[in-house]
C-alpha cells in the first residue's frame, strides 16, 4: 500500500500522542482487577482510525479543542464497551489476534467491564457538559445495537434484500464513523448544517468500509480475515445478495441451502464463493463501494482546502485500499 497510517496522521501526530495519554488516564481505576484489564485493552488497540476521523474533521472545520479530545475518548470508551460485549455475545475468544477479555477473565467480568467503560464515557461527557457530543455518540450506539439485532433476525431466515443489507451496514458500521465525523465537527464549534455534512461524509465512508470488508470474504486480500468466514456465519453480504438475485430458482435454492445447512463444510463454502465470483458479485460490490467513495469525496470537497482535508482524502483511500 502506498499510504501508511503514519503518513495520514502527519497533521495530527502531536494531538494523537496527547490523546493517547489522556485516554490512558481515563481508563485508570482504583480496582486492581479493572486496572489490569484496562491496561490489557489499551495495549491492544488497533490502528486508531476512529480518533483520527474525529481529529481530522475538527481540523477541517476550524480547530481542535479540549472538547475534541473528550469526544474522541467518548467514542473510544463506548465503542470498546460494545466490542467487549460483542465478544461475549459471539462467544469469541479472540479480538485482533489477541485473547478477548471474556476469554481471559470469563463472561461475567467482561460484561461488567463493558458496563464500566460505558459509564466512564457517560461521566466524561456529563461532567464536562458535552451533551451534544453525548447525544451524537449515544445515537450511534443505539443504531449499532439495532443493526446487530436486525442482522440476527434476518440471518435466521436469510431473506435479506439489498435495501435491508444497506440498512444493516448503515447502522452497524457506518453510524460509528458518521458519529466520529459529527463529533469532530461539533467539537470545533461549527453550525448544525456543517455537523450534518460531516456526519453524512462519515456515513458514506463507513458504508464503503463495510463493503470492502465483505469483499475480503471472497479472497480479495492477501491477508486479513479467513476466506468464507461470513458464509460460515450465515451473514448475507452484498456480493452474495447480488449473485442470488441474479440466479435461477434452482441455483438460488441450492446456494441458500448450503449457507443454511452446510456452511461448516469447506468444500461447500468454496462452491458458494465460486458461485458469487461467476455471477459478477465481486464486480458489482466493488462498483457500489466506489460509488460511495465518490459521494464521500464530493462532500469533503465542500469543506475548505487544508492539510487536514488532504489527510481525510487519504484516509478514505486507505479504507478501500487496505488489505485487512
Amino acid at each position: 500500500m502506498s499510504l501508511s497510517v503514519a503518513d495520514i496522521q502527519a497533521p495530527i501526530a502531536a494531538e494523537m500522542e496527547l490523546f493517547e495519554q489522556k485516554f490512558r488516564g481515563q481508563m485508570k481505576s482504583d480496582v486492581m482487577l479493572l486496572d489490569q484489564i484496562m491496561n490489557y485493552i489499551v495495549k491492544r488497540k488497533g490502528k486508531q482510525l476512529r480518533p483520527m476521523f474525529v481529529f481530522l474533521m475538527a481540523g477541517v472545520c476550524g480547530q481542535i479543542t479540549e472538547a475534541t479530545y473528550r469526544g474522541a475518548s467518548l467514542i473510544e470508551l463506548l465503542h470498546t464497551a460494545t466490542l467487549v460485549h460483542d465478544d461475549v455475545v459471539d462467544d469469541s475468544n479472540y479480538r485482533r489476534g489477541f485473547f478477548s477479555v471474556n476469554a481471559l477473565w470469563k463472561n461475567k467480568v467482561a460484561v461488567l467491564v463493558g458496563d464500566y467503560l460505558l459509564s466512564r464515557g457517560l461521566l466524561l461527557s456529563v461532567d464536562n457538559g458535552d451533551f451534544e457530543l453525548l447525544q451524537i455518540v449515544s445515537k450511534a450506539v443505539r443504531e449499532i445495537s439495532e443493526g446487530e439485532l436486525l442482522q440476527l433476525y434476518k440471518a435466521r431466515r436469510l431473506d435479506i434484500t439489498e435495501a435491508i443489507y444497506y440498512e444493516i451496514i448503515r447502522q452497524k458500521t457506518a453510524s460509528l464513523i458518521a458519529a466520529c465525523c459529527a463529533v469532530g465537527a461539533r467539537s470545533a464549534g461549527v453550525d448544525p448544517s456543517t455537523v450534518e455534512r460531516a456526519r453524512n461524509f462519515g456515513e458514506k465512508v463507513g458504508i464503503a468500509f463495510q463493503i470492502k470488508d465483505d469483499l475480503f470474504d471472497y479472497g480479495t486480500a492477501e491477508v486479513g480475515k479467513p476466506l468464507g468466514i461470513d458464509i460460515k456465519e450465515k451473514k448475507m453480504t452484498l456480493p452474495l445478495i447480488y449473485a442470488l438475485n441474479n440466479a435461477g430458482f434452482l441455483e438460488k435454492r441450492r446456494i441458500i441451502n448450503i449457507v443454511k445447512n452446510e456452511s461448516e463444510n469447506p468444500k461447500k463454502v468454496n462452491e458458494v464463493i465460486a458461485f458469487v465470483k461467476n455471477s459478477g458479485g465481486i464486480e458489482y460490490a466493488t462498483e457500489s463501494m466506489n460509488r460511495y467513495v465518490v459521494e464521500a469525496r464530493l462532500l469533503l470537497d465542500s469543506f475548505p482546502e487544508s492539510p487536514y482535508r488532504q489527510s481525510l482524502y487519504q484516509l478514505v483511500q486507505y479504507t478501500i485500499e487496505r488489505s485487512k
